[in-house]
């Protein structure tokens, strides 16, 4: 699933987002709307992750609702 059908789909696909990132808040996922990269910024400075893995695990998430 693409950047722009995560968007499109973010209420949907939301509650999994908490599912799996169970450390952010509610007002991250509020505020993130679907924006990649936006929620990849707050996983990196959550989890201590580098860019480069936030934006994997963004990446793969959005594989797994295809």
């Amino acid at each position: 699933m693409n950047k722009d059908i995560i968007a499109g789909k973010w209420t949907q696909v939301k509650g999994k987002a908490k599912a799996k990132w169970g450390d952010l808040t509610d007002d991250v996922f509020d505020v993130a709307e679907g924006n990649s990269e936006y929620l990849a910024g707050k996983l990196q400075e959550q989890y201590g992750w580098t860019r480069e893995r936030a934006e994997e695990e963004v990446s793969n998430f959005g594989r797994t609702l295809d």
